[in-house]
């Protein structure tokens, strides 16, 4: 069995899992909120409806430049990371 032994791209710590690009600028961004040794919190937006076939992320700087809206479709940009907290 190769249990212990999952190296490289495939192992579950890898940062390729969570690493997308902006599509405006080629930004690289994490999504799981932070980078590792950084306090910054970094916002991530997707199209809801072309985050899947085009891989639509925004930084948060172009998000505001196409005004919060998808530009291959039109539709509201959404918060992907970190997670909208929701109050009772």
């Amino acid at each position: 069995m190769t249990i212990g032994l999952l190296k490289g791209t495939s192992s579950w710590g890898h940062s390729g899992w969570v690493t997308v690009y902006c599509r405006v600028c080629g930004a690289k961004m994490n999504l799981s909120g932070q980078k590792p040794r950084s306090r910054k919190v970094e916002v991530v937006y997707a199209c809801p409806k072309c985050a899947e076939k085009y891989e639509a992320y925004f930084c948060a700087a172009d998000a505001r430049f196409v005004k919060y809206t998808c530009p291959f479709c039109g539709t509201k940009l959404e918060i992907v990371s970190p997670q909208p907290v929701t109050r009772r």
